[in-house]
């Protein structure tokens, strides 16, 4: 015990970008994804295919491979990330193309009559889809979307392949250094906290929204 409390400083130090990748995936993943869902929903031939290409070669590959091509294949073309950057990229596409499958479920689970409801009402386009569809899609989904949030969080130890210093990777440091599996024990310590701290914010949220019910 004596020892995990010496090397826990080493991992909450790690842990910091472990959040900071997790922040900024949601912030850029979930927006993307619900404009995805809406062109996977979408009557235009071309823009609905090219999506669902997207989302199957995002969601068909591995998202380690995906690191790996957008740090050390995308230089090839020209286009260079710093490592935490490429991270963030890679995590925002194949994080993007999930939430996509699921809100297009959500979108398409909305009876045909709201939006025939909005067009007698004078609403606008724009109008119907954020203040009449997106509140119910978000509710309908939450549940789902809260499952791809705690993936997430494990997700983010993919990163030690860039060579970044989150929770995973700085483990790893010291489990070499002392020759002992405990660093890996806090560890997963520290990804069970987390997990644990966003299934009660979930939890908290999915009732907050029972009103709906």
């Amino acid at each position: 015990m004596s020892y995990l409390i010496s090397v826990f400083p080493q991992l909450l130090e790690g842990a910091g970008i472990t959040l900071q990748l997790f922040t900024f995936t949601l912030i850029g993943s979930i927006p993307l994804g619900v404009i995805f869902a809406f062109a996977l929903s979408n009557r235009i031939s071309v823009l609905r295919w090219l999506t669902q290409a997207y989302v199957w070669l995002m969601r068909g590959t591995p998202l380690l491979l995906q690191l790996i091509f957008v740090f050390y294949g995308l230089p090839l073309v020209g286009i260079v990330f710093d490592r935490f950057d490429a991270a963030i990229f890679a995590f925002i596409l194949n994080y993007a193309a999930y939430f996509a499958e699921i809100f297009r479920g959500g979108i398409q689970s909305i009876p045909r009559g709201q939006y025939e409801a909005a067009q007698v009402l004078r609403l606008k386009k724009s109008q119907t889809i954020t203040k009449i569809i997106i509140p119910q899609v978000f509710k309908i989904t939450l549940p789902s979307v809260g499952n791809e949030i705690i993936s997430l969080v494990k997700d983010t130890s993919l990163i030690y392949i860039l060579g970044l210093s989150d929770v995973m990777r700085m483990g790893k440091i010291a489990m070499e250094r002392d020759a002992t599996l405990l660093p890996l024990a806090g560890v997963a310590v520290i990804y069970l906290c987390l997990t644990g701290i966003f299934t009660i914010i979930l939890k908290k949220v999915e009732t907050h929204y029972n009103y709906y019910r």
